[in-house]
């Protein structure tokens, strides 16, 4: 997306709510011009004039405020203004209609937000932030995006950004000086530095998944056998009826979907065909879109029956979950528990004992309860970008500590350093810019 910031942009930042009260925003360089033919004189900044707004008649379209907020004390960094009026949508296209004739044109989704960031006073993850916010679907995910918006995520990034590239600066002045007499680490010093770099992006790479689940919602599906309870599970924790509970197996052929909340966190729960052989058709297929949904979980549950034998039918790369459902028909007792490092819950999906365990296991997945505090907006690219990091810093380790190439560890810090700068903007291209803005609101 090409960013022309010579003109002057125009758009509807909020629309009336209850109050009835609506915003229109403006940013660019004949802002001041602008804010004079519609006061009939020059404005004050940061000063709420209260004016007739006018079309090219001189008939009134509203009586309203206009503020203006010059260079660069401003959110885009440029001169804006804002008009501030009641009335309807009808209102609100009269005055973009008289702002378009006086030279501004209509803005882009995400103008205002992109012009912020071209102008330095964002980066790029408290840019997406503030989408984030607008979208917020929880009181934990508003105060993460918040925390993204004040750059607690970004000054993390810039740490470890800056912490690579002095091991890296350390790593080129060892080869291109390797006969001078110059103050460097040791082998054994870099490789603690490229250590704790690693142990950085981990614990980051981490909190951003939680950031980016809390964003975007938990993704998760249900596996198991046919009639150990996973359509059973799925209408205790919707707390409604939404699946056909029978004795017979082979019920559930198609994917069915409920989206809930637990301690404020959205979570999509899919339930899914009972994994067996089978020679009816419509069943395989029904199987064939369970593991393939199963490919593209962030958690499967895997629903076993009460002292069942539990290893799934095949590998998934997603976090596992197992639940050891009808305790009730075993006389067992809810608990939670890890055997060789995956979760276990015993419950009852018919009784509801032991779901409040569940419950809190899946709110903790999805990054509310206890692992909230902290926590900061996150997006799909930001962890993925943070994992290519991570693998750079580990090929670098593994160059230094097994080769002794330096050539090669200097290559691959350079590029963990660049995947770091894209999460800020510091590195970026117009199609990831693009991508980024075309998502936002109309006004931001």
């Amino acid at each position: 997306m090409a960013a022309d910031r010579t003109d002057t942009i125009a758009a509807i930042a909020t629309a009336p709510g209850a109050g009835g009260i609506g915003v229109v925003r403006v940013s660019g360089k004949r802002v001041p011009d602008i804010a004079a033919q519609l006061l009939g004189q020059a404005a004050k900044p940061r000063h709420a004039h209260l004016m007739d707004l006018c079309d090219a008649a001189g008939q009134c379209i509203d009586t309203g405020l206009l503020l203006l907020f010059p260079a660069p004390a401003s959110f885009t960094g440029e001169d804006v203004m804002e008009l501030q009026l009641h009335g309807s949508q009808a209102v609100l296209r009269m005055a973009l209609r008289r702002l378009h004739e006086l030279g501004a044109r209509p803005a882009r989704a995400g103008e205002f937000s992109e012009r912020a960031f071209l102008n330095g006073k964002l980066d790029l993850t408290q840019a997406e932030a503030i989408a984030d916010l607008i979208n917020a679907g929880s009181e934990a995910a508003a105060r993460a995006a918040q925390r993204s918006l004040h750059g607690e995520f970004s000054q993390q990034v810039d740490a470890l950004a800056a912490a690579i590239l002095a091991t890296r600066v350390q790593v080129e002045a060892a080869i291109d000086f390797g006969d001078e007499d110059i103050p460097a680490l040791s082998l054994q010093g870099l490789i603690a530095q490229l250590t704790q770099a690693q142990s950085g992006l981990q614990a980051l790479m981490q909190a951003a998944e939680r950031g980016r689940r809390l964003n975007d919602g938990l993704h998760v599906v249900i596996l198991g056998r046919p009639n150990v309870g996973k359509s059973s599970l799925l209408n205790a924790l919707a707390a409604d009826e939404r699946a056909i509970v029978t004795s017979q197996a082979g019920t559930t052929r198609d994917l069915l979907r409920e989206v809930i909340r637990i301690d404020g966190a959205e979570l999509t729960l899919v339930d899914t065909a009972g994994l067996r052989e089978s020679h009816d058709a419509i069943e395989r297929e029904g199987i064939r879109r369970a593991l393939s949904e199963a490919d593209r979980a962030d958690l499967i549950v895997h629903v076993v029956e009460e002292a069942a034998d539990v290893p799934l039918e095949r590998t998934q790369t997603a976090e596992r979950l197992v639940v050891h459902n009808k305790i009730d028909m075993s006389h067992g007792s809810p608990c939670r528990e890890w055997i060789e490092g995956v979760e276990h819950i015993h419950l009852s999906a018919r009784s509801g004992a032991g779901l409040d365990l569940l419950r809190e296991s899946l709110a903790q997945h999805a990054g509310a309860g206890a692992s909230e505090a902290g926590s900061f907006s996150a997006r799909q690219r930001h962890v993925l970008a943070l994992e290519r990091a991570l693998e750079s810093v580990q090929d670098a380790l593994r160059a230094l500590a097994q080769q002794g190439s330096w050539e090669l560890a200097a290559e691959d810090l350079r590029h963990a350093h660049a995947q770091l700068g894209e999460i800020t903007g510091a590195v970026s291209t117009e199609d990831v810019l693009g991508q980024i803005f075309a998502n936002f609101c109309i006004g931001k």
